[in-house]
């Protein structure tokens, strides 16, 4: 049987094959130990010229594995020459997003001027479960269990996850899938991804501001720490991250004036 995780394995050893099949092709009659770090920059430059700033990591990464798994398993002696400062900062520098934070207030209104009932709860799944796009469309009517929604075959690989939802929006999704759909098996929402991309835009429109799917799920673990929800709990019962260090990057930095706000808040 064809599982989730046999095809993401299938893709990444196609994706290994993109950088280590050229590189045997032009280094495969020479020792490992000879290939220089001015020659694997040069290769580097020349496979992934045009490429994306994160292809061309990817790709470094994905060499650098390529020696460390030599180095460990075939010539202990090896030195990886990915492993220089100059490739290092090169390929492994990454200027961290700052993601703005959009006030509950702006969530609010978006949420209520959206009438139609359909575009309302896919807004609110993802800002008020934490939900990711491709997973409110997944969502069939046998996944309903009241304030709980399983998420089979989700992104972190695993067989099923489970999102809690406000029993207000429980309630609305419940009425709304038993109209939509006839069968278990039924999608409750079955419309493409970018059919609900240009839900989410024409909402951010009706209040001026650029919102994107992600935007909502980042505003569900923003307002849930900045109301003195505990990190372990955004990050493993909201956005189901499988680090503390990647949730941290999730939440959104404030200025000098939201922090007073929140201080006051705290000692009012």
């Amino acid at each position: 049987m064809i599982t989730t995780r046999t095809i993401r394995k299938k893709n990444t050893l196609r994706s290994y094959q993109a950088v280590i099949e050229p590189f045997c092709r032009e280094f495969g009659e020479r020792t490992i130990g000879k290939v220089t770090p001015d020659e694997i920059l040069s290769f580097l430059n020349r496979l992934t010229d045009g490429n994306r700033p994160y292809t061309k990591r990817v790709r470094y990464s994905q060499l650098s594995c390529y020696f460390n798994f030599i180095r460990n398993n075939i010539e202990p002696e090896s030195v990886n020459p990915c492993d220089t400062p100059m490739i290092r900062k090169l390929y492994r520098q990454k200027v961290e997003s700052k993601w703005e934070i959009i006030e509950k207030e702006t969530i609010d209104e978006i949420i209520f001027r959206t009438t139609k009932n359909r575009n309302r709860l896919l807004l609110e799944l993802m800002a008020r479960g934490g939900m990711r796009v491709g997973e409110v469309l997944k969502l069939r009517l046998k996944d309903l269990q009241d304030q709980k929604l399983i998420i089979q075959s989700p992104k972190s690989g695993k067989e099923r996850e489970i999102v809690f939802i406000p029993q207000k929006v429980a309630d609305r999704l419940r009425d709304y899938a038993y109209q939509a759909c006839k069968k278990p098996e039924d999608r409750i929402f079955p419309i493409s991804y970018e059919a609900a991309r240009m839900v989410v835009l024409k909402a951010g429109k009706l209040v001026g501001i650029h919102l994107r799917p992600h935007d909502l799920r980042r505003h569900s673990a923003t307002y849930a720490s900045r109301s003195g929800v505990p990190i372990e709990i955004v990050s493993k019962v909201i956005l189901r991250h499988s680090t503390l260090s990647m949730t941290q990057r999730y939440l959104g930095t404030i200025n000098d004036v939201e922090a007073i706000r929140w201080i006051d808040n705290i000692y009012a």
